[in-house]
């Protein structure tokens, strides 16, 4: 496969791993569904686990993988990157995607090992979790420790481990792409006017 068919395959491939990554740390704001936890949270009194407010996913996988992607996808048409120069800064740009998937992978791990903010049947609200290493991933019997808001350990989980499973995906394929901007540096994007 050429270089600059696989930069366009790659960037296009980034898209939508870079919006759901934002989708999904914008959902965490709203456990349960619901406005309120973002509404009375303060330093105080936590209602939201301290990996939402990080942005790992906004930040990491959202916006420092798509601005890469932009450039990466036009190393893959025909006109001004399509060439040995824009492949070199595709490196770069590569570069700079995996230092956000990264940010995010560890941001979401940390999310997933230390739990939710929740209140228990005492209305003290913490993160019981915390402590366990993320062993309370298996052990859901647990869970329903957690009574506000509802089934918020299953709704952070999900969301962490989607955001998990994009990060992984947004680390290889900009690891891919720093490997296959040098050899469109060194070999040529080998685009024609009929791509």
């Amino acid at each position: 496969m050429c270089t600059g068919k696989c930069s366009k395959f790659i960037g296009i491939t980034l898209y939508p791993l870079a919006v759901l990554s934002i989708l999904c740390n914008i959902l965490l704001f709203f456990p349960g569904w619901s406005t309120q936890y973002a509404k009375n949270d303060s330093e105080n009194s936590p209602r939201l686990t301290n990996e939402v407010k990080y942005m790992g996913g906004v930040i990491g996988g959202g916006i420092m993988v798509l601005i890469p992607a932009i450039h990466i996808h036009l190393t893959g048409k025909q006109g001004c990157c399509a060439n040995r120069c824009g492949m070199f800064l595709s490196i770069g740009f590569a570069v700079l995607g995996v230092a956000g998937a990264m940010y995010s992978l560890g941001v979401a791990a940390a999310g997933m090992a230390n739990g939710p903010v929740c209140s228990d049947s005492t209305g003290v609200w913490e993160r019981p979790f915390a402590n366990n290493s993320g062993s309370y991933l298996q052990n859901p019997g647990i869970w329903n420790t957690c009574i506000e808001p509802k089934d918020v350990v299953e709704f952070n989980v999900g969301l962490f481990s989607t955001l998990l499973v994009t990060s992984c995906l947004e680390l290889i394929l900009c690891g891919f792409q720093a490997l296959n901007g040098l050899f469109g540096c060194l070999c040529g994007t080998c685009n024609n006017k009929s791509v």
